[in-house]
């Protein structure tokens, strides 16, 4: 067997494999010597209490897989040393317990072979067995020391695990709470809105009360944004019932404002018999668009020394309205008043009726004409014209005529063209008359601007029944709320409405603004978000609404509303009405039968609204661009005598503010409203190039009485 293994084996394998035979021998002859020397002892010392001594062949089969484990390794082709088998402790060794040192085998911790059988009637005997007894229990503290430690070492490990735990659920708690706080404000801005029937207040309470029903136009849904501070807003005004309002809410700064008085009137030239011609001007637009165009024309036919015929209004596929001048303005009047500065006729002489305009070159229309251009234009380009054909036809006319340079008399003409020469017609001023009194709640008070705006109706105190003379005066808000469709299509913005809305406003741009839809569609233009961070978007019902309550106006202000048809509809001006719910307009203050003359006429209407807004005790506009809140501003202004204060709000500025709508709170929305409106609301001189139609404060339009002085 030597032999034929020698060729497999090398001779250090072999030896090692008879040596753990000789080795297991010795165990199984030990531990026969052990069990004899028990009994022994028991005979010979029968006082000695009964040690019982843990045998230790359980343990050898316990850990057979360890020794076969072993034996395999012992077998391998490779040398290995014996090192990983533990060995007693060579204090044992020391002390002679255990294996001779001879002996080529050294005893393991898990054998009990470490007594001779030359001592087994030893008296030493009984001691090393009371010592082996003695030291098996301090291998087994050993033992239950590092078990110990185990458990020490496995509890850390478990408080650990416990803590990692622990922070996990934290984490995912506080995730769950923001998204469930997501969830319930997402809910609250795409799917509800300010509900018009329930009102935000208990009139019983002042708690907060309001109740969020869908925004619709027709079956589209509308998105409701800043529903955060609308309820803000809500909880704001129902505190600030028994406040005082800010003091001034309804005050221009007097002393500055007083100081200038209206004097276009004076004239320091002789009338022009207007010999080089004849200008027709059809303005476009609406009302407020086509009066700025009829004063433009009166200033170029004093330019060019020319007679004007009484401007015709183009029909309009916005506003839909066939009315002409007559309809609107007293003509006779404008006539007999602009007599002193240019020659104004009804029509053209019949010599000149026949004549085709375009084929002679006499139709020059606005895309001809820069916008704002300046007087030299005009006498370079149309006198030559009209010095040639005695007749030019201004087609689209309107913002054509810059505002500086112009001569002094001329740009003091336009001031008196706007604001003595147009008139009502006396069926809007009897209406405008009526209005004024039901906005007043019939209560004896005339404005300073009245007797401009409806002439004689003002003093008529039997129209409408009784009038009370002790009642307490009754004021009211107009606000110019410019959201009709056209506008919002034009200003190229978003409005919370989604796809469909914006499918709906590009839809109208194609129809109404063909040439907006064209440049859109070869021209990168700033995006909607873009435009809305700079301030170029229309304020929306509710960012109206927080602004009128921001600066202090209180819930039971009496509010009347000026525009036409409201882009949205009604469940869009929800939030103003649920908030202010003395909102009127035109619409509800006159009767079905009063208001039937002017119904599809809407130029006739915003002569109404001008009106309204013009004679309110406090005016609010949403966008400084719009022509209708550019003239009311300027007639208060001129004839106003610095009591008729108009707010005009910095779109950039507030724009600024309302996209930090999700986290400001109200005190600071309302610090800041406030802070940007008091600037505007500082008097100050027209400045270069401004609409003097708006900015009349200047020596052309206005005479300042503390500078004379």
């Amino acid at each position: 067997m030597a032999s034929s293994s020698s060729t497999e084996i090398s001779s250090s394998d072999v030896l090692v494999e008879a040596h753990d035979r000789s080795e297991l021998d010795e165990e199984q002859q030990q531990q026969q010597q052990q069990r004899d020397e028990k009994e022994e002892i028991l005979l010979r010392f029968p006082d000695i209490p009964h040690i019982r001594i843990p045998d230790r062949s359980s343990e050898s089969s316990s850990n057979s897989a360890w020794s076969s484990a072993f034996h395999a390794r012992s077998h391998s082709t490779t040398p290995r040393s014996r090192q990983g088998s533990p060995r007693s402790s060579p204090v044992f060794r020391d002390f002679g317990f255990g294996s001779n040192h001879g002996s080529p085998s050294l005893p393991t911790r898990f054998s009990n072979s470490h007594r001779s059988n030359s001592n087994l009637n030893n008296p030493w005997s009984v001691f090393k067995v009371v010592f082996g007894f003695f030291s098996n229990q301090k291998q087994q503290q050993q033992q239950q020391q590092q078990q110990q430690r185990g458990k020490r070492k496995t509890g850390r490990v478990w408080y650990r695990k416990k803590r990692i735990r622990g922070l996990v659920i934290v984490i995912a708690l506080i995730g769950f709470f923001f998204l469930m706080n997501w969830w319930m404000l997402s809910r609250l801005q795409d799917d509800s809105g300010l509900s018009p029937k329930a009102g935000f207040l208990n009139v019983n309470s002042s708690s907060v009360m309001g109740k969020w029903s869908k925004f619709a136009k027709g079956k589209r849904p509308q998105r409701i944004i800043f529903s955060r501070m609308l309820a803000l807003a809500a909880h704001a005004l129902a505190e600030g019932e028994k406040k005082p309002e800010p003091k001034d809410l309804w005050e221009e700064p007097l002393i500055p404002a007083s100081a200038w008085i209206p004097c276009a009137e004076e004239r320091n030239w002789e009338p022009c018999d207007g010999h080089n011609g004849y200008i027709i001007v059809s303005a476009n637009g609406g009302m407020n668009q086509q009066r700025v165009a009829v004063c433009n024309a009166v200033t170029l036919a004093r330019l060019l020394n020319s007679t004007l015929v009484v401007p015709k209004f183009l029909f309009s596929s916005v506003w839909t309205d066939v009315s002409q001048f007559s309809d609107i303005y007293q003509e006779e009047h404008f006539i007999n008043y602009l007599k002193p500065d240019i020659r104004v006729v009804k029509e053209l002489p019949v010599e000149l009726q026949s004549l085709d305009l375009e084929a002679i070159g006499s139709v020059v229309t606005d895309a001809d004409i820069m916008k704002e251009a300046k007087p030299s234009f005009y006498l370079k380009h149309i006198l030559p014209i009209l010095l040639q054909n005695r007749v030019v036809h201004l087609v689209g006319f309107g913002n054509r005529l810059a505002f500086d340079p112009i001569p002094f008399d001329l740009q003091r003409l336009r001031c008196r063209c706007n604001f003595h020469a147009l008139r009502f017609v006396p069926k809007i001023q009897e209406t405008g008359a009526l209005l004024l009194k039901r906005l007043r709640q019939h209560k004896l008070h005339w404005g300073p601007l009245d007797h401009y705006l409806v002439g004689p109706f003002a003093a008529d105190s039997s129209m409408d029944g009784k009038l009370d003379h002790h009642a307490k005066k009754s004021r009211y808000l107009a606000l110019h709320l410019r959201f009709e469709i056209d506008m919002a299509a034009h200003s190229m913005c978003e409005f919370g409405g989604g796809e469909e809305e914006r499918e709906e406003l590009e839809a109208y741009r194609a129809i109404h603004f063909p040439a907006l839809t064209h440049l859109m569609k070869t021209t990168k233009l700033p995006s909607a978000a873009v435009l809305r961070s700079e301030g170029q978007c229309p304020l929306t019902p509710e960012e109206a609404v927080l602004m009128l309550a921001a600066l202090g106006f209180k819930r039971k202000t009496r509010v009347y509303l000026a525009g036409a048809h409201i882009y949205g509809g009604k469940s869009r001006l929800a939030a103003l009405t649920n908030l202010y719910p003395n909102l009127v307009t035109k619409e509800n203050l006159l009767s079905s039968s009063e208001i039937e003359p002017f119904m599809n006429f809407s130029s006739q209407l915003a002569a109404l609204d001008f009106i309204g807004c013009a004679a309110s005790d406090a005016f609010a506009m949403t966008d400084s661009g719009s022509q209708l809140s550019s003239l009311v501003t300027g007639y208060r202004i001129y004839f106003g005598g610095g009591r008729m204060p108009t707010i005009r709000p910095n779109k950039r500025r507030l724009a600024s503010i309302f996209m930090k709508n999700s986290t400001i709170e109200w005190r600071e929305f309302e610090e800041r409203v406030r802070k940007a409106v008091r600037q505007s609301k500082q008097v100050q001189e027209r400045p270069v190039a401004r609409s003097i139609y708006r900015h009349p404060r200047c020596e052309e339009c206005m005479c300042n009485i503390t500078a004379t002085d």
